[in-house]
């Protein structure tokens, strides 16, 4: 089951996740999402847990807890939505002074 968390501290790591969601079971994956271009947090991500009744354990015992000076928000993440063409940013036409 794959969650999403949010509110994280910048200061976070993947390994704190790991910490705290191993707790309610098997973790298979953990990503914290960054910034293409600072590499710099933001702020949330994704945790992998091994099964619905972890990652139900997971969203139970860690939804508005602490951690890092934040109060986490976890539940089931949602499937990515696909970018239509229209979402995309085009520079094509862009004058350049």
């Amino acid at each position: 089951m794959r969650l999403y968390v949010g509110n994280l501290s910048f200061e976070s790591t993947e390994n704190d996740l790991q910490t705290a969601f191993a707790q309610y079971g098997s973790v298979t994956d953990v990503k914290i999402m960054t910034d293409r271009e600072t590499g710099r947090s933001r702020g949330f991500g994704f945790v992998t847990m091994g099964g619905a009744s972890e990652g139900q354990a997971a969203i139970a015992g860690l939804n508005g807890t602490d951690l890092g000076g934040r109060d986490l928000t976890v539940n089931e993440a949602r499937p990515r939505e696909e970018r239509t063409q229209g979402s995309q940013r085009s520079f094509a036409g862009a004058r350049r002074y």
